[in-house]
């Protein structure tokens, strides 16, 4: 199979194209290296992966890149990711994820690829879950309170458009709070890297409000195993959580079980804009669906983490 991996160079992203040369696909990577680093990449690029440092928003080249590549399936992962930059300039936000978005659909069906998947967001899309029924499951009401869960909610209304009108088939994956390996500690976004970065170095975690709000943490690698799933399965809308809640001042007991030599510290700051308090995801219709679940606990996935950021380079 030969794949086309947007945002490849990124924390998701380098972990699936990790997986797609590990079964034997074709791929090539599309990035802009804004917030990915070549250096995920250094060990897919030796195994063949070809890199194209393009920006899918702005870039004449996209359509000549993926007619190129002739992918049998994109994987479309590029996009602004930080929930308080799209407060700050919400044009910026919808000029990345919802007109490159458009542009990859467009450059995919133009060049006749047939299967097309979205990275979108189960955290940001449906809003605030306080006084709603919990778990969402992918029926529930889209109620963003964010310009970033507007736009992937935008960009996956031309992704369902696209495969209403037979152009290709599409596939948006509303994922909870990812964390694992490569996820950078010292990012806007990711709290469980964030956090065990500043553990590590022995500063204290800024914890946002009270801290008893609540997200739903899936590892990447089983958000990886959704991608391989999704690209082999029907189109559609999928949650990939693990259907379990924790709060902020939970994950932080988490974290200071991690460290046996000493205390965790830990700060409180005012409640950030544009952040939900209360959300977790139902997933059971990845399971009949793309025949996914969650493989990874918390406390496992944690454990992987904090190794992957103690190992030398």
């Amino acid at each position: 199979m030969k794949a086309l991996v947007t945002g490849g160079a990124g924390f998701i992203g380098s972990n699936l194209v990790d997986a797609l040369i590990a079964r034997g696909d074709e791929v090539e990577v599309i990035d802009d290296l804004s917030t990915g680093r070549r250096e995920n990449l250094e060990g897919a690029i030796g195994a063949g992966a070809v890199l194209h440092v393009e920006d899918i928003a702005t870039s004449e080249r996209i359509p000549e890149i993926v007619a190129a590549c002739g992918p049998d399936v994109v994987f479309h992962l590029a996009a602004q990711m930080d929930v308080r930059r799209s407060v700050a300039d919400p044009a910026f936000d919808a000029s990345v994820n919802v007109v490159g978005t458009v542009r990859m659909l467009s450059a995919a069906a133009d060049a006749s690829c047939p299967r097309f998947v979205f990275a979108s967001t189960g955290g940001a899309i449906y809003g605030e879950g306080a006084d709603r029924p919990l778990p969402f499951a992918e029926d529930a009401e889209i109620l963003p309170i964010a310009p970033y869960g507007q736009s992937k909610a935008a960009a996956e209304g031309y992704v369902a458009q696209f495969t209403r009108t037979g152009r290709l088939e599409g596939t948006s994956l509303r994922f909870g709070n990812v964390y694992g390996p490569r996820q950078d500690p010292k990012g806007e976004a990711g709290v469980i890297a964030i956090f065990l970065g500043r553990a590590l170095d022995g500063q204290a975690l800024a914890v946002f409000g009270s801290g008893e709000q609540t997200r739903d943490y899936v590892f990447v690698g089983d958000v990886v195993s959704a991608f391989l799933a999704a690209s082999e399965s029907r189109p559609g809308t999928f949650n990939i959580a693990t259907g379990e809640e924790t709060s902020v001042n939970r994950l932080v007991e988490m974290i200071d079980e991690l460290f046996d030599d000493r205390e965790v510290e830990v700060v409180h700051e005012d409640a950030r804009d544009g952040e939900v308090e209360s959300i977790y995801l139902d997933a059971s219709l990845a399971g009949s669906g793309l025949g996914w679940s969650p493989g990874t606990t918390l406390a496992d996935g944690l454990a992987r983490t904090v190794d992957s950021l103690r190992a030398p380079g």
